[in-house]
Formats: structure tokens, C-alpha cells, sequence
């Protein structure tokens, strides 16, 4: 059984009140969302649940990922190289998300930090963050970023002229079987910080209590009666390393909320 959506979790615990926010956040015009290291999907599902944003380009370079990307997206394009890609390919957006390879920053890597040569990928993050100026980013990474690389990816926003906010939220705060620590940051261009300080509170309040709704209303847990001994799983190995790659999707959907509650307040 798949874990329900925020908002059908919200219709139960307040009635219309969520029906009303969707309803606000379902405005004419969507964020524009470019999706960095898009993996399967998870950042832009999340994103897309709160009806203020909509993708209008991926970015992944592993092959099965971008299958699923074409099965559920088939109308996006999805660029391959991050390397490559420029900001004129794809042209203005309002956000720009993704959750940028943790190999050399997690504890259980080499440790090489944003030196190696997987997370060192950051630079064409940061980049693109350049080339493009969105009005918002969010970025994704497990939480040992803290110690190692922390100070780099904030410099890197700083000298492009953004400043950032962080958290961290563990797939565990929204409902999950397993902690998954990973950090959150939003950053923004420094023009608007007084703007943005007028609502990040409110913004971060309302992640609270989402989050402490979840804690007390866990997933269900999964369990097949299918055992598929004789003919096994397709793309299992694929499908293992996708999911273990990927953000947990109710995270997104409780920032992207609290970022279209906090603009339609402001």
C-alpha cells in the first residue's frame, strides 16, 4: 500500500480546510520548476502535489531513471548531462531543485566532500543557479553536508548573490518507517531577503506542524504477499538503487505548501 498524499491526510484531520488551499494554490500561472539530478522523480512529485508548481525540465544522466521520467513525465524534457547543460537550454524558471550526489559527502563514502567526484557535481548546481537566477532553490543532501561541505555550498550561494535557509527533516518526521536524515536548504537572491524574513517564520511554523502531524500518523507498512520466486522482480537491481537515491516526496510537498502559503500571504 502506498503512503497517502499530505493532502489527503490533511482533508481527514481538518475537513475543507485543505480543499480551500488547493484551490488557492491552483492559481493560473505555476512556479516553473527546473529538477537537477532528478533520480525517479521524487523532488518534482512532491513539488507538483501542492498544484503551485509545475516542471517544466529534468536533468538526469542514469539511464533507468530517465525511463521512469519519460513514463511519468513524458511531456518534459529531460536533459542529460548536467555538465552540459546551460542555462539558456532551458530557458527562465522560478525554481530550481534537486538533491545533488552524496557519495563524497556521506559517512559512508570516501569522505572526499565536494573535492570527489561525485558530489563536486555542486559546481554545475551552483552554476546553473548563476545562469538561470530563479527566485527560489531548494537543495537536497544527507545531513553529514553539515560537516563536510556545509560552509562551501553557502559560500557558493553567497558569491552569486543568494542567501539560504536550512533545516533538517528525516523521512522519519513525515511518517516513514526509517529516519533518512537529510538537510533542506532554500536560498533566494539577496534582494529579496527582507521580503522573504517577512514570511519564513510563518513558513517554518507551518513545516512544524505538518511534521508533527506525520509523526503521529505513520505510514502503513509495506508488505507484498507476492513472492515472485520463479520469475523475480524486473529491474530489480535498477529499481533498489533508484528508490534508495531518491527524496522522500512528502518532504518536498510540505516545503513547496509552505512556500505558496507564505507568498499568498505576503
Amino acid at each position: 500500500m502506498s503512503p497517502p498524499t499530505l493532502s489527503q491526510e490533511l482533508r481527514q484531520k481538518n475537513g475543507g480546510a485543505a480543499d480551500q488551499y488547493a484551490a488557492q494554490a491552483n492559481v493560473p500561472q505555476k512556479l516553473r520548476v527546473l529538477d537537477l539530478f532528478s533520480g525517479i522523480g521524487g523532488f518534482s512529485l512532491g513539488l507538483e502535489r501542492t498544484q503551485g508548481f509545475e516542471t517544466v525540465a529534468f536533468c538526469e544522466i542514469d539511464p533507468f531513471c530517465r525511463r521512469v521520467l519519460a513514463k511519468h513525465w513524458p511531456n518534459v524534457r529531460c536533459f542529460e548531462d548536467v555538465t552540459r547543460l546551460r542555462g539558456e537550454d532551458v530557458g527562465p524558471v522560478d525554481v530550481i531543485c534537486g538533491g545533488f550526489p552524496c557519495q563524497d559527502v556521506s559517512s559512508m563514502g570516501q569522505r572526499a566532500g565536494l573535492a570527489g567526484e561525485r558530489s563536486g557535481l555542486w559546481s554545475h548546481f551552483a552554476r546553473l543557479i548563476g545562469e538561470v537566477r530563479p527566485r527560489l532553490v531548494i537543495v537536497e543532501n544527507v545531513a553529514a553536508l553539515l560537516g563536510l561541505g556545509f560552509g562551501d555550498v553557502l559560500g557558493d550561494l553567497a558569491s552569486i548573490g543568494y542567501d539560504a535557509e536550512w533545516h533538517c527533516i528525516p523521512a522519519g518526521y513525515v511518517g516513514a518507517p526509517h529516519e533518512r536524515d537529510r538537510v533542506w536548504i532554500i536560498a533566494y537572491p539577496k534582494e529579496e531577503q527582507r521580503f522573504h524574513e517577512s514570511y519564513f517564520g510563518q513558513a517554518a511554523q507551518r513545516l512544524r506542524d505538518d511534521c508533527n502531524f506525520w509523526r503521529t500518523n505513520p505510514w502503513p507498512e509495506a508488505a507484498s504477499p507476492v513472492c515472485r520466486v520463479d520469475d523475480g522482480v524486473p529491474f530489480r537491481v535498477e529499481r533498489t538503487e533508484a528508490l534508495g537515491n531518491a527524496v522522500v516526496p512528502q518532504i518536498p510537498e510540505l516545503i513547496g505548501r509552505a512556500i505558496l502559503e507564505a507568498r499568498a500571504s505576503a
